[in-house]
């Protein structure tokens, strides 16, 4: 598996293989696992989806360090990824940690299609 470089490939490659929707009901059964009051609706726009969940990011990285970390381990997200971003820029680096995020989700997505 080839994962998508970009937020655009991602979703480009979701919608080609009909898996957006899947997509974002795992962020919504991970987030609600990791007890963040965070609902996306399925038919939710790209665009808003990468909107809202960087914003939740960053809220939780400033906010509530210990929940964001707990919402990382629920996930999954490679610790060496995390630790390979650059800190200096909060805002930047929770967009970063948005997409690795979504890469994640959209492993586990992609997965359970094509071995089920």
């Amino acid at each position: 598996m080839n994962l998508p470089s970009t937020f655009e490939d991602l979703i480009e490659e979701a919608n080609t293989l009909n898996l957006y929707q899947k997509l974002v009901r795992q962020l919504n059964k991970d987030f609600l696992y990791a007890n963040i009051d965070l609902d996306f609706d399925e038919d939710i726009l790209p665009s808003s989806l990468k909107f809202l969940l960087h914003e939740t990011v960053y809220k939780l990285i400033q906010e509530k360090f210990s929940e964001y970390l707990n919402l990382l381990y629920i996930i999954d997200v490679p610790e060496h990824q995390i630790k390979a971003l650059d800190g200096s820029d909060t805002l930047e680096m929770s967009e970063k940690v948005a997409f690795l995020i979504l890469k994640r989700e959209w492993q586990k997505v992609w997965f359970r299609h094509q071995y089920s």
